[in-house]
């Protein structure tokens, strides 16, 4: 197999969903992604095609090291199963037993300077396909994107939310406020009492209006990751730094890493499923630190980052 050649997926899902087009869009939304931040980096990613012992496989495109970014991972699958696993039944157990196929694209981008938030996104489709006459074929999308700033800019936040507003509104005046709301509830880590960042947008189980409905916001809230973040990037990416900002960085970034072992869905799911361990835990920054009983002292240019970490309106 060639270095860049996507793994081929036999389908055993319904006919009459596009699946074969929600495919194209998710491997086509990667290259594009990828290709931008290739642009912005000034070096290649890594690809990394992989297949999946029970069914399945995709492509890992990654990048570590760079001047811009420490670490980025661009990941498209396509995998399939005998039976969901829990994380994907726990709230619909009716499921429970089905087999299932899932694909999408996720990401996650850290970048080196502190100044530039790191940022993920996802959409992804699933299917469970009926077992018998008695059965109905179902399917959800769901996906979102949301930005972890280190030093915090209003600008940056607004400009962000501002994007996945216009993103959804198409598809309906209450779908930003309905995400932006779920998006700060996902992303919270009750441990600390605190959300992740400065939010964004979250949404599963989403079939409202049929397949293409639910897909065309699919592709909506996906194509709109470039113009949310690629203006902070080109704002922030000159902004000089030292030592403080660095450790501080890595200090946060342990947050990241305590969200995403503890409370993230899609982690548990791939972990649960026998996914592929390199490209789950791709999501997890370089460097990172933890402290004992520490905050930064009020008044500094650390301590601003406390009065970001719950709900607000941003619009």
């Amino acid at each position: 197999m060639n270095a860049g050649t996507l793994p081929s997926v036999p389908s055993a899902l319904p006919d009459e969903l596009p699946i074969d087009a929600a495919r194209d869009y998710f491997t086509g939304l990667q290259d594009r992604i990828v290709a931008a931040l290739e642009q912005a980096e000034g070096a290649a990613f890594r690809s990394d095609p992989w297949q999946r012992p029970e069914g399945g496989g995709g492509r890992s495109r990654l990048l570590e090291g760079g001047q811009l970014l420490e670490r980025a991972g661009v990941l498209f699958s396509h995998v399939h199963g005998a039976a969901l696993p829990p994380t994907a039944s726990a709230r619909r157990p009716e499921l429970a037993g089905r087999p299932w196929q899932a694909m999408g694209v996720s990401l996650v981008l850290h970048p080196r300077n502190p100044y530039i938030p790191t940022v993920h996104m996802n959409v992804r489709l699933f299917v469970a396909p009926a077992r018998h006459s008695g059965e109905s074929d179902v399917f959800w999308f769901g996906g979102g994107m949301d930005l972890t700033p280190y030093y915090p800019y209003e600008e940056d936040a607004r400009h962000f939310h501002r994007t996945c507003r216009d993103a959804l509104a198409p598809h309906g005046a209450d779908y930003y406020a309905r995400y932006k709301k779920w998006c700060d509830e996902y992303f919270f880590l009750k441990h600390r009492n605190e959300t992740r960042g400065v939010g964004g947008i979250f949404f599963d189980d989403l079939d409202e209006g049929g397949f293409d409905a639910a897909f065309a916001l699919v592709r909506d809230v996906g194509d709109a990751f470039l113009p949310a973040y690629m203006p902070i990037v080109a704002l922030r990416r000159d902004q000089a730094y030292g030592e403080r900002e660095r450790d501080f960085q890595a200090y946060r970034r342990g947050r990241y890493v305590e969200f995403n072992l503890v409370y993230d869905r899609g982690t548990l799911f791939g972990l649960q499923s026998g996914g592929r361990t390199e490209s789950i835990l791709l999501s997890m920054p370089p460097l990172a630190q933890w402290r004992y009983d520490w905050a930064p002292e009020s008044g500094t240019p650390e301590a601003v980052l406390a009065g970001y970490l719950k709900p607000r309106e941003w619009l």
